[in-house]
């Protein structure tokens, strides 16, 4: 019985072991391996060293170059419009909950949460026809002609609203979470010295969920960076690829109607791999250090 239970713990771990080997450090390195040749995901693999990354980055003339950076500037642009909105919104819904005035609390903390359910590709489905310039709810009640897919900036603003409208009901449960660890003890004391709401969260509330916060602005900004659904159904690149984010010319270049450039797509994925450790870590080193002062 005791050499059973010492496998005990392998019987728990070992599964996810298994899963984390084949589904995704076995396909990472492959993925390294694959951007350093020419393959079509059909013959074998030709080894070409750096070319693929001296293309994507110095070659202005080839479409790889211009693909690439077009992507990640778009990429950016979604990062910085979500990511705070993502941050900041189920932040002040989950302070908000805390109030004794606000009734329901669950029944409003089920229906944030569950969007967060829904496939996002018929999530969005649903919106583009919620903003279908003909048929759509949005045009149709305010009387309006604009094409929302193909115009600027309302493309971005509806990538962004099903994004928010999708993403915001897990931070909240994470930040409701932190936020009930906090001893009312402190709170208490905040009213004594006579603070009043807003005080209280900057003083009290936000520095005993700074673990919390650490991590769902790393989570949410490698997500964010890896955006692909939203903008392909949404708006289908945008006018003049305005919303073509990294990710769509990956895959457009891996898995296109003609042959594939699969090791110029995991070049491009290997840079935009390392692209979000660096931002991560430079997020993490920096909430961690004032979380630690």
């Amino acid at each position: 019985m005791k050499e059973q239970s010492k496998f005990a713990p392998l019987f728990f771990v070992g599964p996810h072991i298994i899963l984390f080997l084949v589904f995704i450090l076995i396909p990472s390195i492959y993925g390294i391996y694959a951007s350093f040749t020419k393959w079509n995901l059909v013959g074998n693999p030709e080894w070409v060293g750096l070319d693929n990354y001296k293309t994507i980055l110095t070659n202005s003339d080839s479409t790889f170059y211009s693909q690439f950076f077009n992507g990640m500037q778009n990429t950016f642009i979604f990062v910085g419009l979500s990511v705070p909105l993502m941050i900041v919104i189920p932040l002040l819904i989950a302070v908000a909950m805390e109030h004794k005035e606000v009734k329901f609390t669950s029944l409003f903390q089920t229906l944030i949460y569950i969007p967060g359910l829904v496939s996002i590709s018929a999530a969005a489905l649903i919106w583009s026809l919620i903003f279908n310039a003909q048929l759509g709810v949005v045009n149709n009640l305010f009387g309006s002609e604009v094409v929302w897919s193909t115009t600027q900036p309302y493309a971005w603003l509806i990538i962004i609203i099903i994004t928010i409208w999708a993403g915001i009901g897990g931070n909240m449960i994470i930040y409701r979470a932190g936020i009930n660890g906090v001893s009312k003890d402190l709170y208490e004391a905040a009213e004594i010295d006579g603070a009043g709401p807003i005080r209280k969260f900057f003083n009290v509330t936000l520095p005993a969920i700074k673990f919390p916060l650490i991590y769902t602005m790393v989570m949410t900004t490698a997500g964010a960076f890896n955006v692909f659904a939203q903008p392909l159904m949404m708006t289908e690149g945008g006018p003049r690829q305005s919303t073509t984010v990294l990710m769509m010319y990956i895959r457009d270049l891996a898995f296109s109607h003609g042959e594939s450039i699969a090791g110029m797509a995991s070049a491009m994925a290997v840079l935009l791999g390392i692209v979000i450790l660096i931002i991560s870590a430079i997020q993490y080193y920096i909430m961690n250090r004032n979380a630690t002062t």
